[in-house]
């Protein structure tokens, strides 16, 4: 079953007057919707635009696998367990806040900065937080995340390329750059923003127009 989700059809969130515009693909903050509340292991997948000079303050986090992608601009982070990091386009983030742990993320350049921000599910709660930056990832390296029996792919696509999705119980598909059609998905090209949830993953394909940049997660449950 695939059930696609369009950017249009998030909640806006945020704060314009400080700088920060935050789109929500699931149930959020005040955003309340009971029947959009995860899917397999994904609580969220908040697309954040921070002005130069804005950001979210110190804040806690616990029992929460936090997965960034930098889509233009810099982000940054430090956090109460000593890391301090610039994370860019090409890099993916990682936090596990597990028992719990406080962090800060800002616009701290001279342009605008926009990131995709995933937070996922442990299979068990408690634990130490670690954190964890991947440099300039490659579409053939998936980034395991085993503590939330997840698998993150990156796919780059040229126009009119195809690539296999995983074939996997649950997998959860979000649009960066460019456009792609999903084999058996009803309805227009999935565009920038526009997600899709698939359940019972087997022998499907994206195929990209124009060339896109696709954001995948492999679960197991």
């Amino acid at each position: 079953m695939i059930l696609v989700r369009y950017a249009a059809q998030r909640h806006v969130g945020g704060d314009p007057s400080a700088g920060i515009e935050s789109l929500h693909a699931f149930s959020f903050g005040r955003f309340y919707d009971p029947d959009n509340l995860r899917f397999g292991a994904v609580l969220a997948c908040n697309e954040e635009r921070l002005a130069p000079g804005a950001g979210f303050d110190e804040h806690p986090h616990s029992h929460t696998e936090i997965v960034t992608w930098v889509i233009e601009g810099e982000l940054t982070h430090r956090d109460s367990a000593g890391h301090a990091t610039v994370v860019g386009p090409g890099d993916v983030q990682r936090l596990s806040s597990a028992g719990g742990v406080r962090h800060v993320e800002r616009n701290d350049g001279d342009g605008p900065l926009v990131f995709v921000q995933m937070w996922l599910a442990p299979l068990e709660p408690g634990g130490e937080p670690a954190y964890d930056v991947v440099r300039g990832i490659a579409d053939s390296t998936p980034y395991a995340l085993p503590r939330a029996g997840a698998m993150l792919h990156v796919r780059r696509l040229r126009d009119g390329e195809r690539s296999a999705v995983p074939d996997a119980p649950y997998v959860y598909v979000h649009v960066v750059r460019g456009g792609v059609r999903i084999d058996g998905a009803a309805g227009p090209a999935l565009g920038p923003g526009d997600s899709a949830r698939i359940t019972g993953a087997e022998g499907l394909e994206l195929t990209a127009g124009p060339a896109a940049e696709v954001l995948l997660w492999e679960m197991s449950g």
